[in-house]
């Protein structure tokens, strides 16, 4: 396995959203479906949204524009497939097992970022159903960024905003576009396991913790002795 990050060496943490602080992979997935079939696509649509995990919706609909040539623009795609998502979040949204914990833990001694493939609305939907908009020092989107993941704009924004360099970064990823796009950022990549496999994000040059509980003990080991004493 990836080495563990080194605390001595950071200054900052960086949180992806869809994956990392919500289980909300899923609600994509399901707006998407549901908005193919509203469209008349249902049966049809033949996108693989697994091959899109960690990148834009501008993604997901340019290829289906160059697929299907429906009359509506990407622009308006892109608001039907995020009100569904909306409405999804706020009836089964969840927060992953300790990943709130973990956050305001991290904020006494990090300073911490949420970058996010997600637009801004939809990240303030987040916020508000976890409740840890204060506990975020900066919020980087990809409206804010030239590339989505796995290109690194994000990251690099989000380390402008807090006005630390990359090297000084550690980015909490669930996806391999996300830890390609911290990777070329040039910083230190932790990742979950709440999307792709153990062995795929190793492969892909992460460290994964098995839970938020290792990954705090990792990026606070005081803490840490200090449960175990």
């Amino acid at each position: 396995m990836n080495a563990p990050p080194d605390p001595a060496q950071l200054d900052a943490v960086l949180f992806d959203m869809d994956g990392v602080l919500v289980d909300s992979e899923p609600l994509h997935e399901r707006a998407f479906l549901e908005v193919f079939a509203e469209l008349g696509y249902g049966e049809t649509h033949g996108m693989n949204l697994a091959d899109y995990l960690g990148q834009s919706d501008r993604a997901v609909w340019e290829d289906f524009v160059a697929k299907h040539h429906p009359p509506q623009s990407i622009a308006e795609l892109t608001a039907l497939k995020e009100r569904r998502w909306m409405e999804l979040l706020r009836t089964d949204g969840r927060v992953f097992p300790g990943m709130s914990e973990l956050a305001r833990a991290l904020a006494g001694r990090y300073r911490l970022a949420l970058a996010s493939s997600s637009v801004h609305a939809v990240i303030d939907a987040v916020l508000e159903l976890t409740g840890l908009r204060d506990v975020f020092a900066a919020v980087a989107s990809v409206q804010d960024v030239g590339r989505a993941k796995p290109a690194p704009d994000i990251f690099l924004h989000a380390a402008r905003l807090l006005d630390t360099p990359p090297a000084r970064c550690c980015v909490i990823e669930d996806t391999l576009a996300g830890v390609a796009a911290a990777q070329a950022a040039g910083m230190t990549v932790v990742a979950l396991p709440h999307t792709y496999p153990v062995t795929a994000l190793t492969r892909a040059g992460a460290a994964v913790a098995a839970s938020a509980a290792e990954l705090r003990s990792w990026l606070l080991p005081e803490t840490a002795r200090e449960t175990a004493a």
